[in-house]
């Protein structure tokens, strides 16, 4: 996992513009640093600021984290910027993408057997094959359940906590 982590983050280094910001960068990496200070790991954390509107972050299997200069826009302070970096690294350290990889090979392995039970041969396999892989994607893939959204809130609340950041900011940003 941390192998294939490392990977989609230089590719997605090489393929969307850092932030040449220093002080944008100090403050982000203030931040997360504070959040993984408190994460019991053998692993060094790395952070990148893409420069690109989407407000959004995420963190990686591997020590990855990226923070994206369109969240800085809707986060107020330091706080509700530690609620979404400490929300993401909660799904690294519960293994939240291990789930969603061994899901991805049991949707496969779902989807070449009934493509074996059906026996159905060209347009309409196709057809077929594809209306269940994309159902196959939006339903089991792309989403964390709600589970494990609920429990990288939680924990993604106590790393803030334990970090000296203000819970409470969380409510008016969520």
């Amino acid at each position: 996992m941390a192998e294939m982590g490392q990977t989609a983050y230089q590719e997605l280094k090489q393929q969307t513009p850092v932030s040449d910001d220093p002080g944008v960068k100090r403050y982000v990496q203030c931040v997360a640093q504070n959040l993984t200070g408190v994460i019991e790991r053998d692993t060094a954390w790395e952070v990148t600021v893409f420069d690109d509107k989407a407000a959004n972050a995420f963190a990686l299997p591997g020590g990855k984290i990226g923070v994206y200069t369109g969240l800085l826009d809707i986060t107020e302070n330091q706080h509700q910027l530690a609620a979404v970096i400490g929300h993401e690294i909660a799904h690294v350290q519960a293994n939240h993408s291990n789930a969603r990889i061994s899901n991805a090979y049991a949707t496969q392995a779902g989807l070449t057997l009934v493509q074996l039970l059906t026996g159905a041969t060209g347009a309409e396999k196709q057809q077929l094959m594809g209306l269940l892989g994309l159902g196959a994607q939006v339903g089991v893939l792309l989403p964390y359940g709600r589970s494990q959204e609920s429990e990288a809130d939680t924990l993604g609340l106590n790393y803030m906590a334990r970090a000296g950041f203000d819970p409470r900011e969380s409510i008016a940003l969520w």
